[in-house]
């Protein structure tokens, strides 16, 4: 089935676009105008958008033992009620400028796990929160070549502290089923291996 989006960049007007707030991160404050589906032009809509830059992540995977590398760390995003706001992750970092997807991808593998990884897989590109971030993530699946297992590890000057986990796919797919896997990312990365991991076993194998 062949789905045609209506609208595309050149249906909006962008009528002003200021910084609102500049630090760590930034914002900007969007004036702009879109098309409607019933025809003609919004009204002139007032949005602030989070700029937090593109970012990729890479779900590690040993086709050997069948198994994952995911990442344990603290989220203050996550302090919610008596939730734990640690979360068990993928390897995720930010890309800067001049960095390539993959350059990111080793780096981040390394400083967050020892993790060296011998091939990259995509799996797929996602806003994770389109209605006020404009932040784009890469997702991959890399083939693990080394991993420090049991590891503690993170810059410690960006305040990371990071346990390094080992989790077999069975494991980390009934994690998934049972709804213990509240970070986005990570969860679109095992729907794909749930979809593709016999598949990626017998390729890699």
């Amino acid at each position: 089935m062949s789905l045609e989006l209506k609208f595309g960049a050149q249906d909006v007007r962008m009528l002003e676009d200021q910084s609102a707030w500049s630090g760590y991160f930034s914002m900007r404050r969007l004036t702009l105008q879109h098309r409607l589906f019933a025809g003609g032009w919004s009204e002139p809509i007032v949005r602030e958008v989070f700029e937090r830059g593109d970012a990729v992540g890479v779900l590690p995977y040993d086709p050997e033992s069948d198994s994952l590398v995911l990442i344990e760390q603290f989220r203050p995003g996550a302090l919610r009620g008596d939730d734990s706001p640690w979360m068990l992750e993928l390897i995720a970092g930010i890309v800067e400028a001049g960095e390539s997807d993959e350059d990111v991808v080793h780096r981040e593998a390394m400083e967050e796990a020892a993790c060296e990884l011998s091939e990259l897989l995509p799996i797929a590109t996602v806003f994770p929160s389109a209605g006020a971030c404009t932040e784009q993530v890469r997702l991959f699946c890399g083939r693990v070549s080394k991993a420090s297992i049991g590891g503690l590890h993170g810059l410690e000057e960006e305040g990371e502290d990071i346990l390094v986990h080992s989790v077999s796919r069975a494991d980390a797919l009934q994690l998934l089923a049972d709804n213990r896997i509240p970070n986005g990312h990570t969860l679109i990365a095992l729907q794909w291996l749930h979809i593709h991991g016999d598949s990626l076993r017998e390729r890699w194998c």
